[in-house]
């Protein structure tokens, strides 16, 4: 990864750059975290629909379109950021598959009316949003579905949730939750 562009790792979009603006907080998954997020995922996401709540530069979102999701929400509050999403899909001539929503993460999940396969949460390190959505995710989540974590130290998520993979990089801490059947 070189300042301002990730690349795509696996996939239909193999080796194409994503570009993203300088943002306060933005920090795109290394690869390294998305090559084992996608091992443990399984490499063909078809079928799956994905929500990447904190979308920033798109790495894990188009990512997951790269795979084969069929649909991808990427929700992003920043303007900027969010314009670098949307010339990134086109970009990659994916719209059909990505729909971008430019809105609060917090906001997006206590309105949604869409339940998930996959949702991916890499919200900035030092904000306090992944406390104040824990209580929530099961409603953004199918059962049997699975929740993806980026954060400094790690998070604990009350049943219905069990952790199934947990791994860390430098100073991030990845984890992968299962929504039980409860």
């Amino acid at each position: 990864m070189t300042a301002n562009r990730v690349r795509i790792i696996g996939g239909l979009y193999r080796s194409r750059v994503l570009r993203f603006p300088s943002r306060p907080g933005l920090r795109p998954s290394p690869d390294r975290v998305r090559e084992t997020l996608f091992n443990w995922l399984g490499q063909d996401l078809g079928g799956r629909d994905c929500c990447d709540l904190f979308a920033g530069s798109g790495a894990l979102g188009f990512e997951a379109v790269s795979r084969g999701a069929r649909h991808v929400v990427m929700v992003e509050r920043d303007a900027v950021t969010y314009e670098a999403l949307r010339r990134n899909a086109h970009a990659l001539r994916c719209e059909a598959a990505v729909e971008l929503r430019r809105a609060d993460a917090l906001e997006f999940v206590r309105d949604a009316k869409q339940a998930f396969d996959i949702v991916l949460l890499d919200p900035p390190f030092q904000s306090e949003l992944l406390a104040r959505l824990a209580p929530e995710l099961s409603r953004l989540t199918r059962r049997g579905g699975m929740a993806y974590v980026e954060s400094a130290g790690g998070i604990a998520l009350a049943s219905p949730w069990q952790l199934h993979r947990r791994a860390s990089a430098g100073q991030v801490t990845y984890q992968l939750f299962i929504h039980g059947n409860q």
